[in-house]
C-alpha cells in the first residue's frame, strides 16, 4: 500500500502543514484526525489498515491533513473571536489550498471528506458549508455543535461554522446531491448529537443513513468497523 509525506507551506495559515496520502490512486477521501489529533493518527489507529484492501484496488486515495484545532477550537488562551477566526484560516486553507491540490492530483471536481469524533465535525462543517465540493460525507462518533468552545461568544463566524445553526437556513442545491452517513452507536455519548444533525437533515429532506450501531462505543475499535463499509459506497 503506497505512503506519502507531504509538508507544503499554507499562505492562509502562514504556516507549513503536514500530510500523510495513503493509496496510488482512486476516488479522494480527506480523513480528519480527533481533537488536536495530528495527520498520523489515523494509520496509529489503524483506520487505514481498515481501508486497505480499498487502498490497494486503486478504489480510493485517502488524503490525511493536520488540523490546527490547538490554536482554535481548543486554544483556552485566546479570545474566543480569534479561536474562531483562525479555525476560519482553516477553512481557507482547506477550500483554497487543500481542494485544489487534490482536484488536480486526482482528476475530480468534488472528494469525499471522513472523520471521527472531532473530526466528523471537520468533516460534516466543511462539506455543509462548502457542498459544491463535496460529494460524501462520512462522520463516525461526531458532535456538530461548537458553541461550548466559545465561552457564550457568537457573530457571524460562529454562527457559519455551527452546522446546527447554519444548516436549516442553507439552500444550496448541492446538499441534496450529497451522499452522507451519520455513524453512531447506542453507548456513544455523541449518539444525542447526531441524531439532533439527523433530524435538521430529514426536516430539510436531504437524503442521508443515520446508521446507529447496537453495539460498540466511542473508540477506534467501532469507527474501524464503520469505515470500510462506508467507504464502500464509492
Amino acid at each position: 500500500m503506497q505512503e506519502r509525506y507531504i509538508k507544503h507551506y499554507s499562505h492562509h495559515l502562514g504556516a507549513d502543514n503536514e500530510m500523510l496520502i495513503f493509496g496510488h490512486w482512486g476516488y479522494p477521501v480527506i480523513v480528519f484526525p480527533t481533537t488536536m489529533g495530528r495527520y498520523y493518527e489515523a494509520k496509529d489507529f489503524g483506520l487505514i489498515q481498515s481501508a486497505e484492501g480499498l487502498l490497494r484496488a486503486g478504489k480510493i486515495k485517502i488524503f490525511c491533513p493536520d488540523t490546527i484545532d490547538h490554536f482554535s477550537w481548543y486554544a483556552k488562551h485566546l479570545h474566543p473571536a480569534e479561536r474562531i477566526q483562525n479555525h476560519h484560516y482553516f477553512d481557507q486553507y482547506l477550500l483554497d489550498e487543500l481542494i485544489p491540490l487534490i482536484q488536480h492530483e486526482c482528476n475530480v471536481a468534488k472528494v469525499a471528506v471522513a472523520g471521527c469524533s472531532f473530526g466528523g465535525y471537520h468533516a460534516a462543517n466543511f462539506a455543509f458549508k462548502h457542498p459544491d465540493k463535496v460529494s460524501h460525507l462520512f462522520t463516525m462518533g461526531a458532535a456538530f455543535d461548537i458553541r461550548s468552545f466559545l465561552n457564550g461568544f457568537y457573530n457571524d463566524l460562529v454562527y457559519f461554522n455551527n452546522p446546527p445553526d447554519y444548516l436549516p437556513n442553507l439552500q444550496h442545491p448541492d446538499l441534496w446531491q450529497m451522499h452522507i452517513v451519520l455513524g453512531t452507536c447506542i453507548a456513544d455519548f455523541c449518539k444525542p448529537e447526531t441524531e439532533r444533525l439527523s433530524g435538521i437533515l430529514s426536516q430539510k429532506h436531504v437524503s442521508h443513513w443515520l446508521d446507529v450501531r447496537p453495539h460498540g462505543t466511542h473508540d477506534w475499535a467501532t469507527w474501524k468497523e464503520m469505515f470500510p463499509s462506508y467507504l464502500s459506497q464509492l
